[in-house]
Formats: C-alpha cells, structure tokens, sequence
C-alpha cells in the first residue's frame, strides 16, 4: 500500500504532494514501482496535528482519487469521515482506510457497510491531540488484540460483513516506541483475530529513535526507508496482508527476499 498524502503538514512528506496534478503523478509512480493499492488521505494524523475541516478534506482527496481510479490505479481512502468515505468510494475508491476504526464518525460505519467496500479497522484511542497521552499499557499486544476484537465485533453489528474487514494494530497511534516494537514482535497474535492484518510503520519515529542510539538525534523520517523496508520484510514473514509505507520500492525488494528464502526452506 503506497501513501499518498495530500496534505501540507504531515510528518513524512507532507507538502510534497497537495498539489492535485503532483499527488496524481506520485501515486501513479508508486504503483509502477510495485504498490499493489494507493491509500490517498487529506489530513494528517501526526501526534499533535490539528483536524482539518470537512470541506477542505473533500477538496484535496475527491480529485486525486479520481484521477488514480480512472487510470486503472486500485485506491483506497484514508479518512476518519463517512462523508469523505463516501464520495471516494463513488469516483472509485476500493476500500476504506479508518485510522479511528469508525469512531470518529457515528455514520462512518453505516456508509462502509452500504458501500460494501473492504474497511481498515485500526487500534485506535483518541484523537491525535491526545493520543500520546493514552500510550498505557498493562501488556499491549493482549490489550490491543482484545480491543480491537471488541471494535470488529462492533462495526460487525453495525452491518459490515466480516469477511470485508482488515485490521491494523496502529503503531504510532497512543503507543511509544517500545510498544510499537512489542506490537512487532506480536504479530502472529493479532493473526488470530482471523483478518487479513495491516501493518503501517512507514518512517515512523519509534524507527528513528532504533536508528539513532543512545543520545543520538534520530534520523529525518525520509531517512527511515531501509528501516521501513526491514520491517515490511519481517511483517511479510509474520503473515501480514499488506503493508503501508511511503517508498515501495525498498519495501518489494525486501518483502521479495523474504519470499525467496522462504521458497528456499
């Protein structure tokens, strides 16, 4: 899953690619260097950002989806609103990517599950203004596993079918670093929620602090692609669906060892 951020403030890249025609051309080029799918999204959801309004999401995804959509590109939308969701999906958004798992919106699951599109449920405890905040953890990959049980069992009574959801344990998101990396380690037991897993750590910071050391500065997050790549390989390993980074390239190289040396065993 290649990311494609049209917004001014994200914390990897954003700016790059606001303009409508420059996001078009980027998830163009990501999908020929191997991204199986274009997740597009029009607001950030760094530790600390700001919501942008509806309108002004509207704005920046409607167009990019559609214009990825009708040069054959498979989409999917990153937004916490039904309404974003709903109008992407109608220029021909594939699947819904919902950081908040339709917490956010109330109507966000009545619309994925009329849409019946594919529905990305990620761990998720707040907004990013606070979610630092909420990073507590007796042990967190039982805590994230049951919770996100508890929210697929929901959405699933709100209407959408269970075979269209996929999960995500939401590295970054109300976790620290050596939660993020607990989090990697337990990925076989978020396998046995049954859905197909999705994992994000695309130049993250929990990365840039592994880089970095003891009393080093971390790297800049467009630094992070090897480390980005190392963990798409291990996700890979694990079992994961798919896996949601910045620069696909590294990433299907590494994943296309992984398979090698399996295929080898």
């Amino acid at each position: 899953m290649g990311v494609v951020n049209v917004t001014p403030d994200s914390f990897s890249d954003g700016g790059h690619w606001f303009d409508t025609t420059a996001a078009i051309k980027h998830g163009l080029g990501l999908e020929a260097e191997g991204a199986d799918l274009v997740d597009v999204g029009g607001e950030s959801t760094r530790p600390g950002a700001s919501r942008v309004d509806e309108a002004e999401e509207l704005r920046r995804v409607i167009p990019v989806v559609r214009g990825l959509a009708s040069e054959g590109v498979t989409v999917s939308v990153d937004t916490m609103r039904a309404r974003v969701a709903e109008q992407a999906v109608a220029v021909g958004a594939a699947l819904v990517n919902d950081v908040s798992g339709g917490l956010a919106d109330p109507d966000m699951v009545p619309v994925v599950a009329a849409a019946g599109v594919p529905f990305v449920v990620m761990h998720w405890r707040g907004f990013s203004e606070s979610m630092n905040s909420r990073a507590v953890y007796g042990d967190v990959v039982t805590e994230v596993v049951e919770e996100l049980r508890a929210r697929m069992e929901a959405v699933i009574d709100g209407g959408v079918s269970p075979e269209k959801l996929v999960i995500d344990p939401g590295l970054g998101f109300a976790k620290n670093g050596v939660q993020d990396l607990a989090l990697l380690a337990g990925l076989p037991r978020l396998g046995e929620l049954g859905r197909p897993l999705l994992v994000a750590a695309s130049r993250k910071r929990f990365l840039g602090h592994v880089l970095a050391g003891e009393g080093t500065p971390p790297p800049p997050a467009r630094e992070r692609d090897a480390a980005t790549a190392a963990v798409s390989a291990l996700s890979a390993h694990a079992g994961a669906w798919a896996v949601r980074v910045h620069a696909v390239r590294p990433t299907a190289d590494a994943v296309r060892v992984a398979r090698a040396v399996e295929g080898a065993a």
